[in-house]
């Protein structure tokens, strides 16, 4: 039986940063993640073939890849349709949770990155 440890980062007294917090920069920092988990976000459930025109610059290996992470860390579900080929991804509730924080890096990114950098 595997034991569930919590850590609460509110409590931290020295400068070490919260593993929570850590975590969640990996997933998102990732290369692909955040576009993909956005395209997700904007479009509802789609189609491998759809994300992957929105992540253009992202190869077709590279994005099964990175589906199968955000899977198994329970934030992109993937489904398959029994009576046809049609396979479909789409956020678990864990992922869409991510809207606010996407939310805030967009308006982040338009107050703060010009068009220039872009």
């Amino acid at each position: 039986m595997e034991k569930t440890v919590t850590v609460d980062c509110t409590q931290q007294s020295d400068l070490s940063i919260c593993p929570k917090f850590q975590q969640t920069f990996t997933i998102l920092g990732k290369k692909w993640n955040g576009l993909i988990l956005e395209v997700l976000l904007q479009n509802g459930p789609s189609r491998f073939k759809d994300i992957a025109k929105s992540v253009a610059k992202c190869s077709d290996r590279v994005l099964v890849e990175r589906l199968k992470e955000l899977e198994g860390q329970g934030l992109v579900n993937r489904e398959t349709h029994e009576d046809s080929a049609l396979i479909e991804y789409s956020l678990t509730a864990k992922g869409a949770a991510l809207q606010d924080v996407m939310e805030s890096a967009h308006t982040w990114g338009d107050t703060w990155i010009s068009d220039q950098e872009c």
